[in-house]
Parts: C-alpha cells; structure tokens; sequence
C-alpha cells in the first residue's frame, strides 16, 4: 500500500512537473488591467502553469517580442508591416477599450465636453486657458477658471498615444502635420509620464492638468473624464456599449490579420476614440511546450475571459470577430 502511495505520488508529481510552464510576457499598459486578472485566473486553474505579463508599453512589446526576449508581446499600436515581418507574429484582438480626456480642475466636478479640434489645439498650445471661448462654448453654464492648461502626454513607446494620435491625426490636418499618428512623436506643448498609470498619477495631483488614459485607469482612480463629439456631431461618453458601437460600424472592413483603426467610426453612438488591442503570439513558437499553453490560454481567454471584459470597463469582442479568433488560434503553431 505504501509503495502503491508514492508510485501514485511520483505520477502526480511528474505530470505537473512535465506540465510546468513559465511563460513571460510584456507590452501594451492599456489592457493591463484585465490581463492581470486573466492571467492569474489561468495560472490558478492550469497547475504548474505561471503567465507573468510586464506593464512596460507598446513600444517596448513589440521590441522585446521580436528580440524574443519574451514568449509573447502585447499592443495596441498597430503593427507596421515591417514590424509584422520582424516579429513573426500572429495578431489577436482580445478586447477594446477606451482612451478618455482626464481633467483636474478644482471646483468643476462635471462632465466636460471637448471637440475633437479643441482637444487637438490644447496639444497643439493653440488653446491654453481653462476658459478659452472654444472650451466655454461646449460647456455653457460651468464656471471655468482663467488658468493655464498643463497637458500631460505619455512619454513611453506607447499604444495608447497611438490610439489617440490616431484619432486627432483624422479630425486636425494641422496635428497631422504638425504631430502626426504614432506610438511616439514629438509633442509641442505640456510634461510626459510614463504608463497610463503615469498620467493618471499625475494628473490626479496636479491642479489644472489634463490628459488621456484608458477607460479603466479613469474609473479606478476616481478621475473626471471628458464627452467627445463623435463623427455624428453627437456627444458620446465612453462605456462599452459605446466602444462596441464603434466596433459594429467598423465590424464589416476588418482586414484577415486584424489590423485596423476603429477611431472617429461612424455612427450616432460610437464613442469616437475607441480601439482593438491585440496580443503579438510567436508564430511558429520558438518552444512548442510554450506554444501549446500559449493556444490554450487564448481558447480560454474566448471561452471565459471574454465574459469578464464588461464588469472591467472593457468591451468584450463582438462574435463575429470572436468566430473568426478562433479559427486563427487553431492556426497557431
């Protein structure tokens, strides 16, 4: 019997041993919110099984992915064709999400309205007073103060200054010009952090600043975020019914490998800067014992991880997209 015990001990022991797997990952700060949750979640029911994701950037992603200093990346930048080919990637879509204007204004505790060619012109250091005529002329009846506006702007390689480059890029010829749409530039005006957790510790405590984070980084830390105009000329505030939205009016032009801009959609309800966020999975797998928890983990993440997307300020894919995920996972290899 006590023989029978540790033969049926060693068995145990050398499954889970034959099934251990550290997997490292790193990339976009934008979904990092519901890819801790995910990952945690996964390990705690995959014995033998620890995904560790680093909140370092789009940028920095995409760089360490195809160094293969990581076993996957993550962004919500999009991927060049050059990158694509560097990286030897396979693009997932997993959520989208988000980027809100963030404000700090002692004294104005309500939603403010911002036109996409306002919020352009504050970076721009066209609009540099809190009650700038343009500012006071969505927002009748809030007492604005007379204050320099301090823009606050990510510093980092970053996919949120993606999305949001993107989006001022199509409603400001003039930021186009002047900035462009990228995961870095050159911003003309205002003070850079890092992280969307760097904006929004910055402007949480600095009076008079305003910014852009993800959703999520806005609802946590108890931040006043701003209504866009949307194409429509509707003011829209970000939920996700108003992501998803943006998601349906682009749903039909979204290419084989993913990779498209869902910023300024149309449609009365789309909230106007809005974006798909992918994970970058090695494709062929450099382990194959890797590439096999990595297939898992995405069939998971469709078959629970979706569901959770919601209750986290996330919009969860739309099934169409979702179908077609999961015919590209199977490709994976």
């Amino acid at each position: 019997m006590k023989l029978r015990f540790i033969y049926a001990s060693l068995a145990v022991f050398l499954t889970l041993t034959a099934g251990a797997q550290k997997i490292t990952g790193a990339g976009a700060t934008f979904p990092n919110p519901i890819y801790s949750k995910w990952f945690s979640e996964y390990s705690a029911s995959h014995p033998g099984v620890q995904i560790n994701y680093q909140s370092v950037g789009s940028g920095a992603g995409i760089q360490q992915v195809t160094k293969k200093i990581v076993d996957f990346g993550a962004s919500d930048a999009i991927l060049t064709d050059q990158q694509l080919h560097d990286a030897q990637v396979t693009l997932i879509p997993t959520v989208m999400g988000a980027v809100v204007p963030v404000y700090n204004i002692p004294g104005v505790s309500s939603d403010l309205k911002f036109s996409p060619d306002v919020i352009a012109d504050m970076y721009l250091g066209k609009i540099t007073k809190w009650n700038d005529p343009r500012i006071v002329k969505d927002n009748p009846g809030v007492n604005l103060p007379d204050h320099q506006i301090l823009p606050v702007y990510r510093s980092d390689g970053s996919g949120t200054n993606f999305i949001f480059t993107d989006f001022l890029s199509k409603v400001s010829n003039d930021f186009l010009n002047k900035v462009g749409r990228n995961s870095s530039v050159r911003w003309p005006v205002g003070i850079g952090q890092k992280g969307n957790e760097g904006i929004a510790g910055m402007v949480r405590q600095a009076p008079y600043t305003f910014g852009y984070v993800e959703l999520i980084y806005a609802v946590q830390n108890k931040m006043s975020y701003g209504v866009v105009k949307n194409m429509a000329g509707k003011w829209v505030k970000a939920s996700t019914d108003s992501v998803s939205a943006a998601a349906a009016a682009s749903a039909k032009a979204i290419p084989a490998d993913y990779r498209i801009s869902i910023t300024n959609a149309p449609g009365a309800d789309s909230y106007p800067i809005s974006s798909f966020t992918w994970l970058l999975i090695p494709n062929p797998a450099a382990d194959p014992a890797k590439g096999k928890v990595l297939h898992d983990f995405l069939v998971w993440m469709l078959d629970h991880g979706e569901n959770e997307a919601a209750g986290m300020t996330y919009a969860p894919l739309p099934k169409p997209v979702a179908d077609r995920v999961r015919q590209t996972i199977n490709q994976i290899h």
